[in-house]
């Protein structure tokens, strides 16, 4: 992918000119003439705030002026991300589980058992049909072209967006309701779209519907496959003396 103007998404070729070591002048946009990249000045910090707020331009910098093909070891940083969003997502499935009083007091075999599969069924099932979903969204929502990124492109800004996830450590710490997850996965919801909308630069409605129909499906399946467990948790419970 190549360098990006963070403020209307214009190809440019270089962010920066280094004339010495500390001594750089950022380039501007050909196309609105404003500063290319004036995050290459700013703090982490201001970064992160904009993220949090959803701005588009600290989304093109993070996706395609930080985060492309040209950084060292990108295969491996993108296996890195699969494998910490997958942690994250068992971590929220546990911690939905440990709200659950039924769970915390059962200590039952079978119900180890119904719970391991539960956690797997949240984690692998839920977000293969997550990925399914959100590629049949995108080829019937989003608008394709031939310099459009590819899927994988698409797909780690789908994980790096998903960082409030990493918010959830704070429940290991604070005691919070359960109520407080869902809020969490509206806030990745809303991340998620954004960060399709930049990628693809199509209609921020469609980026909603495809976003929104691929969580839909996979809160739908970890529902269901609930519902089975606390069933079958049930039926073990009744079972023993």
């Amino acid at each position: 992918m190549e360098y990006r103007c963070v403020q209307c998404g214009f190809r440019i070729k270089t962010l920066f000119v280094q004339y010495s070591p500390g001594n750089i002048r950022l380039m501007k946009c050909e196309n609105c003439k404003a500063v290319a990249d004036e995050y290459i000045e700013c703090e982490i910090m201001i970064l992160l705030i904009d993220l949090i707020l959803h701005k588009p331009k600290a989304y093109r910098h993070l996706l395609y002026n930080v985060l492309n093909h040209k950084i060292p070891h990108f295969e491996g940083f993108f296996w890195n991300s699969i494998f910490g969003y997958l942690l994250l997502d068992a971590y929220r499935s546990l911690v939905l589980q440990s709200c659950n009083e039924e769970w915390r007091l059962s200590v039952s075999f079978s119900s180890l058992v119904w719970s391991c599969r539960k956690l797997l069924t949240d984690v692998v099932l839920g977000n293969f049909l997550f990925l399914c979903t959100f590629v049949l969204a995108t080829k019937m929502f989003l608008s394709r072209s031939a310099g459009s990124p590819r899927y994988k492109d698409i797909l780690l800004a789908i994980l790096i967006s998903s960082y409030f996830k990493i918010f959830l450590i704070a429940m290991m710490v604070w005691e919070f309701p359960s109520s407080v997850i869902f809020i969490f996965d509206l806030f990745v919801l809303s991340s998620n779209t954004v960060a399709v909308k930049v990628m693809t630069e199509s209609a921020m409605s469609r980026c909603i519907g495809a976003c929104f129909s691929a969580h839909a499906v996979k809160i739908f399946t970890t529902q269901v496959f609930e519902l089975r467990s606390l069933r079958y948790s049930n039926f073990f419970s009744d079972l023993m003396p």
